[in-house]
């Protein structure tokens, strides 16, 4: 059975040595089962791009083929930055203030879902197998239907990233049920909680009638499985960069230019639903509150760029820097600076780096469907640890999917400055046992959630009957 891809993004970017595997966990996770199975990957092509339409991958000795579907200014700006990054994003993070009319983006995005459909199904027809389609996120939830009606006899699967709202959230979209409908074409949908898979069959109930028996929806003469498959990351790779000696170099000579003893570490894209504004208003009483800190604690924040030209992202980077020049401009003595601020992309060496100079991660993302980034820090942190390296300690929201892994975390109330000012100072003074106990507890879940072997199942339970255990 031949595998065809579904997902806003390709797998595959361009450098100048020539074409290779996007960075990200999705990419590194699937590139080799369509290398294995073969089959296709159907993305968009954003305005502008030069890039073809129909690309074999590798090109010296092709497995799989890109199939991009080309946007126009109004597609891209409808579907993408519209309905999706304005519409669905902050929806889906509980955070409705950022939801803008969705009945102006609510065209192009099903133009380009139909699009998406149409360009999978013509691949599968090329065959005689009955096909295997995955959709990834929620950029395309009215694919799976789309498919079903085309092909009948196709195994559908839809991968949610993101957190999925509880029913009376989820209910203020107009086209909520719609939407719905989309999604229930499939066999089965996964995501990273068993409570985001209940908010998703209870959705179904509530707004369609659909009935709910154990992790199945019931609809309209079908069996939809709704559950928990967890996303990882690639364990082996980034537990191969702690101990990477241009990594290790790198590590030192960040640690040895900080005028700190301790380091707290964030990193994060820049998004409202990261809490970053909270995160600086709690650091900011941590050095209120222990001022004998001041000169030997300092954070460091990565805020990758994100979504810009989307006014709320444009107006966040104003506030974020604003915070950041407050809190330099009342603490900072001498040479000691209390916060620095990286607005720019990292390499995952180069995150690797600072995982390991970290004493303490600070993650409290206000709502997070898994954050991948406390799975990166436990895995770098773990091996470094492994070869003698001080152990690190990981603050962690309780609102983020890794929270109901992670158990060697300290989890937080994001919205609880106070509490992260307590989170944080406890983190910094647990027993260096203590920290590496706690390491290697998340190192053990960060491993049974490695991104290949989530692949593996996810794919493993659509080829199941339905009525599989």
């Amino acid at each position: 059975m031949s595998l065809v891809l579904l997902a806003n993004r390709a797998p595959i970017r361009q450098t100048p040595e020539g074409w290779a595997a996007a960075l990200g966990g999705l990419a590194s996770a699937l590139l080799p089962v369509l290398e294995d199975r073969g089959g296709a990957w159907v993305a968009m092509r954003e305005p502008g791009e030069d890039t073809p339409e129909h690309q074999p991958y590798p090109a010296e000795d092709p497995a799989f083929t890109v199939r991009r579907v080309p946007l126009s200014e109004d597609e891209f700006d409808g579907y993408y930055n519209g309905l999706s990054n304005q519409v669905l994003w902050p929806l889906s993070h509980y955070l409705v203030e950022y939801v803008l009319p969705e009945r102006r983006f609510r065209e192009a995005y099903r133009t380009v879902n139909r699009r998406f459909a149409e360009a999978a199904l013509e691949i599968a027809a090329a065959s005689d197998d009955a096909p295997q389609f995955w959709v990834q996120d929620y950029h395309l939830m009215m694919v799976p239907a789309l498919l079903r009606e085309g092909r009948p006899d196709a195994r559908i699967g839809h991968f949610w990233h993101i957190p999925w709202p509880a029913p009376e959230v989820f209910r203020i979209l107009p086209s909520a049920r719609e939407l719905l409908r989309g999604m229930l074409g499939a066999d089965l949908v996964g995501f990273h909680t068993a409570g985001d898979a209940e908010n998703f069959r209870e959705s179904a109930r509530d707004l369609l009638g659909a009935t709910i028996e154990g992790v199945e929806v019931l609809w309209q003469g079908r069996r939809v499985r709704a559950e928990p498959h967890p996303i990882g990351i690639d364990v082996g790779k980034f537990e191969g960069l702690a101990a990477d000696p241009a990594v290790i170099a790198e590590s030192e000579t960040f640690r040895s230019e900080l005028v700190a003893d301790k380091v707290v570490l964030g990193v994060d894209r820049l998004d409202y639903t990261k809490g970053l504004l909270l995160r600086f208003e709690a650091f900011e009483r941590f050095l209120e509150a222990y001022p004998e800190l001041h000169g030997k604690v300092s954070m460091f924040q990565i805020a990758t760029p994100s979504r810009t030209g989307i006014p709320a992202y444009d107006q966040l980077k104003r506030e974020v820097e604003e915070a950041v020049g407050r809190i330099n401009g009342r603490f900072a003595e001498g040479a000691w600076s209390p916060l620095h601020y990286r607005y720019r992309a990292f390499t995952q060496a180069e995150l690797a780096a600072l995982y390991r100079a970290a004493d303490v991660a600070l993650l409290p993302p206000l709502r997070d469907g898994m954050n991948l980034v406390a799975h990166e820090f436990a895995a770098v942190s773990a091996a470094a640890s492994r070869e003698g390296h001080p152990p690190a300690a990981l603050v962690l929201s309780e609102l983020t999917g890794a929270a109901d892994y992670l158990g060697g975390a300290v989890c937080v109330n994001p919205y609880d400055t106070d509490g992260l000012v307590r989170a944080l100072r406890a983190a910094l003074d647990l027993p260096r046992d203590e920290k590496r106990r706690r390491l290697n507890e998340m190192q053990g879940a960060v491993r049974e959630l490695d991104v290949h072997t989530w692949a593996a199942r996810f794919l493993d339970r659509l080829d199941a009957p339905a009525d599989a255990a």
